[in-house]
């Protein structure tokens, strides 16, 4: 190839194929939280979502985030609601984290649950609840990415309770004998 100068130009190579599937086992490498999104949907029914994309993002004011596939059937319902909760699951609610993961199934039976702020749905025994009242949205691809205000939190006492954690796709445990503080207690790891 050479360019109008008559010179020799190097040869570029074309970038490789993204690899989506590749990429999503590397994003597996991250563990994470299990969470329920729910809320109270415009037509009165309860709405909730799985998911391992929830984050702190402020603490003044007092924001989180999430994200949900836009092929979700009730990420309309989501977008609409006045409010949501995001339960924080425990070890012991795989179950659930499996139930309200699927499409179009009875996400709701025998689940305990009592209404949050908005009417969202509060999970019996989940490790925390941040009922929010929403903040924003943003594209995020083929997700929205949702930022709530936190208008009020909880959490379980019982602190022997563990996380529900997932890591290269499958659910974990903590492992309490790992158990240590860091040695780099920066005020931005709560």
């Amino acid at each position: 190839m050479t360019d109008n100068h008559g010179s020799s130009l190097p040869e570029v190579a074309e970038a490789p194929a993204f690899d989506g599937r590749a990429f999503r086992r590397a994003l597996g490498q991250f563990a994470t939280g299990v969470a329920i999104v729910t809320a109270h949907g415009g037509a009165g029914e309860a709405i909730g979502l799985t998911m391992s994309s929830f984050n702190s993002v402020s603490i003044d004011p007092p924001l989180i985030l999430f994200s949900a596939d836009r092929k979700a059937l009730s990420l309309p319902a989501m977008l609409a609601a006045k409010g949501y909760a995001v339960n924080i699951l425990s070890r012991g609610q795989e179950h659930l984290s499996n139930q309200f993961a699927r499409a179009q199934a009875d996400k709701w039976a025998a689940v305990s649950h009592q209404a949050g702020h908005a009417e969202a749905p509060l999970l019996k025994d989940a490790l925390a609840h941040f009922e929010c009242e929403p903040y924003a949205h943003y594209d995020g691809g083929d997700h929205v990415i949702f930022v709530g205000r936190v208008v009020r939190f909880s959490t379980l006492e019982a602190s022997e309770t563990q996380p529900l954690l997932f890591f290269r796709g499958k659910y974990h445990g903590v492992d309490a004998e790992g158990e240590r503080a860091p040695l780099w207690p920066l005020p931005i790891h709560y």
